[in-house]
């Protein structure tokens, strides 16, 4: 009767294991069954399909291409509130609104399958205050091409870097413009294509594994400016507090930060309201560029604009809890002032 009773005990648990086995699917990031259990826990955002349920998942953590070490290449401190300490700080600020004459402002770009996002938050963050601080004189789109191959110094290219060392390059070394990819704008455009997130669509595949473009001094053929004539150069690089009104005193004065966080697996699936992580494991580092801030049905939040095209989250933006470092969001900001 023992003997029976173990052969049943060991059929019940081998068929339970098999079952628990077989539910691991259900934690896959990318599957309607993760995105649903997202939505069944009611937070104060919702969860869709940005990219396809078979997208690879090592291009998606390839993705999150902020270093570990970011941390230890952050520049210096800037004292923000003793610079602006009378000012008051509005419950709402839109830099798409408060400088609507700066087009880069407006836009979203795609870093494809690169782990670009620290150069793209800080080329983007950089170009917005071109244009700001020239009051709308000097419209440059600072080539992300250029500082993910030339700056030595940051990190691994497109294996990940340091967003605060971009902002030093800036400073000592300069960047070239360049428009995305295929446009012909600029010394040198973006080389790698933007790619599907979907199963279905006009661009190709994102796949995991591709090299940092070569570091080229020249400008692509046809722009008329030379390569050393074209550089952009920043006047200073500094990095900001993480307490809120320090970074919303900055973002006013100067324009959008870049920014960085944590991704965990339910961001990808992010498409409206306010996101908070609430389940999944993390992913990556993540750059990004902070423009704004709002409260929506109450709750405080960051405006946020991703790299991943327009296609994703809410026409390539979100907004993310803002106030309690959520994800590490305000633990390392960066930003700097042009040369003009």
């Amino acid at each position: 009767m023992k003997i029976v009773l173990s052969i049943i005990f060991a059929v019940v648990l081998v068929t339970s294991q098999a079952k628990k086995l077989k539910s691991n699917k259900y934690f896959n990031p990318l599957s309607d069954e993760f995105i649903n259990h997202i939505n069944s826990m009611k937070s104060t955002w919702k969860a869709g399909r940005n990219f396809g349920k078979n997208f690879p998942m090592g291009a998606l953590t390839q993705m999150m291409g902020v270093h570990p070490d970011s941390n230890l290449y952050m520049p210096p401190l800037k004292n923000v509130s003793q610079m602006y300490s009378n000012q008051a700080i509005p419950e709402a600020f839109d830099a798409r609104e408060q400088w609507p004459d700066c087009p880069t402002i407006q836009e979203i770009r795609d870093q494809g399958s690169c782990g670009s996002c620290w150069a793209f938050g800080a080329v983007e963050a950089m170009s917005d205050r071109i244009c700001i601080h020239s009051k709308g004189e000097v419209n440059a789109h600072l080539s992300a091409e250029n500082l993910v191959s030339c700056c030595y110094t940051c990190g691994f290219g497109c294996n990940g870097g340091f967003p605060g060392a971009a902002w030093s390059h800036w400073v000592k070394k300069g960047i070239v413009t360049g428009g995305n990819f295929n446009s012909s704008q600029g010394c040198q455009p973006y080389i790698i294509p933007a790619c599907e997130h979907h199963t279905t669509g006009d661009r190709p595949p994102c796949s995991e594994g591709g090299g940092t473009p070569k570091c080229l001094k020249t400008c692509e053929d046809g722009y008329t400016v030379d390569y050393t004539q074209d550089l952009h150069y920043g006047a200073s690089s500094y990095s900001v507090h993480k307490r809120m009104e320090d970074i919303q005193l900055e973002i006013m004065n100067n324009g959008p930060v870049e920014g960085a966080l944590t991704v965990y697996e339910d961001f990808p699936t992010y498409k409206s309201g306010v996101y908070q992580h609430v389940h999944g494991k993390a992913l990556g580092g993540h750059a990004i560029r902070i423009l704004g801030w709002g409260v929506e049905e109450g709750v405080p939040y960051w405006l946020i604009a991703n790299s991943w095209n327009t296609d994703w989250g809410d026409n390539g933006y979100i907004k993310l809890l803002r106030g309690k470092d959520h994800c590490g969001i305000e633990s390392q900001i960066t930003a700097g002032l042009p040369k003009l």
